[in-house]
């Protein structure tokens, strides 16, 4: 059987690295690793017992179309998780930092991945164009003559016309797209940064760096669907294996809300330190709920999330202690 090639664009990102360190194991791929800013990852990529690696790194900027037609040739299967990723504080303040190169980027891809032949392109997309709800959102709970949360708009809408691209582009009929409404994932590799990072991630650095106290930005009502990385990736492979159709489009999440409140209060439990909680409503926060339906997930790619947010929180809690 003639090996699968495999693109990861963003492989030394968050998502990225954790893809790339599932589907190296898989001998079924030859591995070609996309890297920017950041260098190959050590370890990888290196001759393996078998004399040769499945696994080869290549450099691209993925805003220009030169740097993506290279990449793109004699591809199968494209995993797009290159991205402009900040957080709360960003996207309240610099929203277009999200726009711009996102929009660029991933239009030369899907471009490119047509032209190329390419038999299958899976691409995440998010939950933000959502309207905060009380019920678990379903992937047609989309109504674009509502207006997306103001705080979301310009990405939210990019989202949204990167999604209707893949659905362009699948009506002729020669390249699969799949797109995941991923909501927050968190794990291993995540950024642990308080400026840039997502709420898991920067309450993670929060809690494992705090002597007395953790300061929560907001009021903690807010509520996230937090699935783990390894989940996410689950669902990937699902796709790359079940998927029949030219286009899918999907929520991928943990099929529940948490209050950062409650999120908090069970981080602070399970890293045994005696921490108090405080929060600061002068700080950016998006006080929305959404929690997200994934019966389509689980009908089409027989997929649903094994780890919970207790042993979630759990394992990436002495992950990074590991790290530190």
């Amino acid at each position: 059987m003639k090996k699968k090639k495999v693109l990861i664009c963003g492989a030394t990102g968050f998502i990225g690295r954790n893809i790339l360190e599932r589907l190296h194991k898989n001998t079924n791929y030859n591995i070609t690793a996309v890297y920017h800013k950041r260098p190959p990852l050590a370890g990888y990529g290196r001759v393996g017992a078998t004399g040769k690696s499945n696994l080869g790194w290549i450099h691209a900027d993925l805003t220009r179309a030169e740097d993506v037609e290279r990449i793109m040739r004699g591809v199968d299967i494209v995993l797009q998780y290159a991205a402009t990723t900040t957080g709360a504080a960003d996207i309240v303040s610099k929203p277009y930092i999200h726009v711009t190169d996102n929009a660029v980027m991933n239009s030369l891809l899907l471009r490119a991945a047509f032209e190329n032949h390419v038999e299958h392109f899976i691409m995440p997309s998010c939950t933000i164009m959502y309207q905060s709800s009380d019920k678990l959102v379903k992937e047609t709970d989309l109504d674009e003559s509502q207006e997306i949360n103001p705080k979301y708009f310009g990405a939210g809408w990019m989202k949204v016309y990167l999604e209707k691209t893949c659905d362009f582009y699948s009506r002729f009929q020669r390249t699969k797209h799949t797109v995941l409404r991923q909501t927050n994932i968190y794990g291993p590799y995540d950024k642990y940064d308080l400026k840039k990072g997502h709420v898991f991630g920067s309450t993670v650095m929060k809690v494992m760096e705090a002597d007395k106290s953790v300061v929560v930005w907001g009021t903690g009502e807010e509520e996230r669907d937090l699935l783990h990385v390894s989940d996410l990736v689950d669902c990937i492979e699902a796709a790359i294996e079940k998927q029949e159709t030219y286009y899918e489009l999907l929520n991928v999440g943990l099929g529940k809300s948490t209050p950062i409140s409650t999120l908090v209060e069970k981080m602070v439990a399970l890293s045994g330190k005696e921490l108090a909680i405080e929060y600061d409503s002068t700080k950016p926060t998006i006080k929305t709920k959404l929690g997200v339906d994934i019966t389509r997930a689980k009908e089409l790619f027989k997929w649903a999330p094994k780890i919970s947010l207790e042993a979630g929180i759990e394992s990436t809690l002495e992950w990074y202690g590991s790290k530190g």
